[in-house]
């Protein structure tokens, strides 16, 4: 059964940060560009970064960058987010999605395009 399954969120002052990671199971992440999104509470998703299945390419939402860094470890079949300099409004649970595709695929008005999902971790950033 294709699973993901996120970790490392928690609650974490302003300024601070923190590594989400990702792991998958039943099928490995060798040919799926993969990303990460992120819903606050009263907000729709937003795709927060992605990543190409080599790791060749990323892209981040402008409300990251520079702060956050999206990685990958296909031998260990995990992909990572670092967030740094996080703010109040970073805080939402954070899911990480495989797209059957190698690279990142955008739609313009609809986001990254993916098709398997995890279930969620949450960050709470506050003081």
């Amino acid at each position: 059964q294709l699973q993901l399954v996120e970790s490392g969120g928690g609650l974490v002052q302003p300024g601070g940060s923190l590594r989400l990671s990702c792991v998958a199971s039943g099928f490995t992440l060798d040919y799926y560009a993969i990303g990460w999104f992120r819903q606050a509470p009263g907000k729709e998703r937003e795709g927060v970064s992605c990543i190409s299945s080599d790791a060749g390419s990323t892209d981040y939402a402008d409300s990251v960058k520079g702060r956050f860094t999206i990685s990958r470890d296909n031998a260990r079949n995990m992909v990572y987010l670092q967030m740094n300099s996080l703010k109040p409004e970073d805080t939402g649970v954070y899911y990480c999605a495989a797209a059957a595709q190698t690279t990142c695929v955008i739609i313009p008005g609809h986001g990254y395009v993916m098709h398997y999902w995890g279930k969620g971790t949450l960050v709470t950033v506050s003081s």
